[in-house]
């Protein structure tokens, strides 16, 4: 613990007010008793004018409630207490100042102060802004949940959104239906024009899927050639003629690449959750099932498990 004799009161004041985050006082009420520290332009404004004022003369209702409620939990608790937040010029009234254009994240942490301040419990809430490791997690998870190629989600992506959606079928019995696909003589493809020629038609598969398929679904590359099509609150009997378009429309965008094209199709296997599935694997299985047999009936189709 260091001791605070050492220093003069000028020479504390001139610390708190060099601090880069901003420290706030703020009672239980939340009321701005003190700010100090802030000195990092790049993400903070003066908040001087804050002090005296009340959360609620400066958030919304609803954010304002949020902040003294975790007044109130920091008073309540011994030790620390860590929240994470976020800050929009919505949010923001009364200031001399603008507010953020862009939603700004922060993380506070709270220490409950062992005295009054103003004649009331108080807290110490001290605020980082935590924007750009959060912009770089998100960007993190994208990647991890995006194939780089198409652009589409990738298989994770695809078994989590799978899982959700089985999970929803489980428990108020919504419809889903799940499309296997892959383009026929895909590596017939790869070996007479080569990979990069391969990856475009792949590609140009992956746009017709963004143009043509509804917002509520859901494509996603599984691997290689194949592509899965997820589609909540969609019934097999529904799914049919949206696999059949879309098995046409890929048809056509392959031809129009030309010589690399001519005579490109895909297959296709279509199944729906049952009611006797243990698991989402159930449902990718059949639909599985279903591809190899347009396979072996002679491709360019898309075949139908018939529910049992």
């Amino acid at each position: 613990m260091t001791d605070l004799s050492l220093f003069s009161d000028e020479q504390i004041t001139a610390l708190l007010a060099a601090l880069p985050d901003p420290a706030f006082i703020l009672t239980r009420s939340g009321r701005y008793a003190a700010i100090f520290g802030g000195t990092d332009a790049r993400y903070y404004h003066d908040g001087s004018t804050l002090v005296g004022k009340s959360i609620s003369d400066v958030l919304t209702a609803d954010k304002a409630a949020w902040f003294i409620a975790q007044i109130a939990i920091a008073l309540a608790m011994p030790g620390l207490h860590v929240v994470e937040y976020q800050l929009q010029q919505a949010d923001i009234r009364g200031l001399g100042i603008e507010g953020p254009n862009d939603i700004v994240w922060f993380e506070g942490r709270l220490q409950a102060l062992p005295y009054p301040v103003q004649g009331e419990e108080a807290v110490l809430w001290v605020a980082s802004n935590i924007t750009a490791s959060k912009k770089l997690e998100a960007l993190l998870r994208m990647q991890s949940e995006t194939d780089a190629l198409t652009g589409l989600p990738n298989r994770r992506k695809l078994m989590v959104a799978l899982i959700e959606q089985y999970e929803l079928f489980a428990r108020y019995k919504t419809p889903i239906s799940l499309l296997i696909f892959d383009i026929d003589k895909f590596k017939g493809i790869n070996d007479e024009y080569g990979h990069l020629a391969g990856d475009k038609a792949i590609s140009v598969t992956a746009d017709v899927c963004r143009t043509e398929l509804r917002a509520t679904d859901f494509p996603a590359r599984l691997g290689g050639d194949e592509f899965v099509v997820l589609m909540p609150h969609t019934s097999r009997e529904l799914a049919a003629p949206i696999a059949e378009r879309l098995r046409v429309r890929i048809e056509q965008a392959l031809q129009a690449l030309g010589t690399l094209g001519a005579g490109t199709t895909i297959s296709g296997g279509l199944s729906e959750v049952q009611a006797g599935d243990s698991s989402c694997d159930d449902v990718l299985k059949r639909a599985d099932d279903a591809l190899y047999r347009a396979k072996r009936d002679g491709r360019n189709r898309i075949v139908h498990h018939q529910a049992t």
